[in-house]
């Protein structure tokens, strides 16, 4: 089986418009199928690759090449680890923000619905928290916070207090005896798209994902030289409008601040009018890339006014 198939590969490293030494990033190692598009493109200069799975760890070992380093890290210690080497400004920063192909297909890393397998769903194997302890040990407020917030889980009130009854009667240990724990909530016909809205909830709590990805776009506009591009790929809404919002304001939430005169204070122009989507043959080959959007910002050349 494909260790992972990476999504919108050409599109997301033409983005970066690489330039011969330059310097670049790719926040999300994962199966290597970027990094490794980015090394066949680069003519000298050097590329960091960050992962906080073992897994991909694995996999970086696999790349042999002297422009390439990788970083056993999360992407919201970006700067922190680029300054340890020595790295103070990039070119560029690629982020494809899906979990890998290999994660999904890995039953014991219980990130998915079709297979049993403990509740898991670390992307950091050595991150304390995991989804069962979520569900285990959260009140019903935080259970219903996190379903409706991170999931958009429609009855999320009645489904946190379901989970807090069957917790209190029966074991549940496994995804199978999560789902059989829920199964009063899921509605008929659209089991498949409720739980997968309420694994991605647990996910995002566990992995901390959407401050951890505002932590790492805050600090992307940090290292950007300016000129330089930023490149990501996000797959649901809450991600998405994170990175829409930063490309477009230069903050996550509110309109975006203007100067004396009405010049609008940002450090990033967005490249692409709308964001690309794979086109047809991806799709068809790739049913998980579907719900695919890449935004391409580049950093501002810092006017004068500016510079404190």
């Amino acid at each position: 089986m494909l260790y992972h198939q990476p999504v919108l590969l050409q599109e997301s490293v033409d983005a970066l418009a690489l330039k011969p030494g330059g310097i670049y990033v790719d926040v999300t190692f994962g199966g290597g199928g970027h990094s490794a598009h980015i090394l066949t493109q680069m003519q000298g200069g050097q590329l960091y690759s960050f992962d906080q799975d073992t897994d991909a760890e694995q996999q970086a070992e696999k790349l042999i090449s002297d422009k390439f380093t990788f970083v056993k890290a999360n992407f919201r210690y970006l700067k922190k680890y680029l300054r340890l080497y020595g790295v103070k400004q990039v070119d560029g920063i690629l982020a494809d923000l899906g979990v890998s192909s290999h994660q999904f297909n890995t039953a014991e890393r219980g990130f998915s619905t079709r297979f049993d397998g403990p509740l898991d769903m670390r992307m950091d194997k050595e991150s304390p928290l995991t989804a069962q302890q979520v569900i285990l040990e959260y009140s019903e407020e935080q259970l219903h916070r996190i379903f409706g917030l991170y999931g958009e889980v429609k009855n999320a009130k009645t489904l946190a207090r379901e989970v807090v009854s069957a917790r209190n009667v029966q074991t549940i240990e496994t995804i199978a005896d999560f789902k059989q724990a829920i199964m009063g909530c899921t509605p008929r016909g659209k089991e498949n798209k409720y739980l997968a809205q309420v694994f991605q909830a647990l996910r995002i709590e566990v992995n901390d994902e959407l401050k951890a990805l505002e932590e790492m776009l805050e600090q992307a506009v940090e290292v950007l030289k300016p000129g330089g591009r930023l490149s990501v790929i996000s797959y649901h809404s809450l991600e998405d409008r994170l990175v829409k919002n930063y490309i477009a304001k230069g903050k996550f939430f509110g309109e975006v601040e203007k100067d004396f005169f009405g010049n609008e204070i940002k450090p990033l122009d967005s490249v692409t009018r709308k964001p690309i989507v794979p086109g047809a043959l991806e799709l068809q080959e790739n049913n998980r890339s579907r719900s695919a959007k890449l935004r391409v910002a580049q950093k501002r050349e810092t006017p004068e006014s500016l510079k404190k």
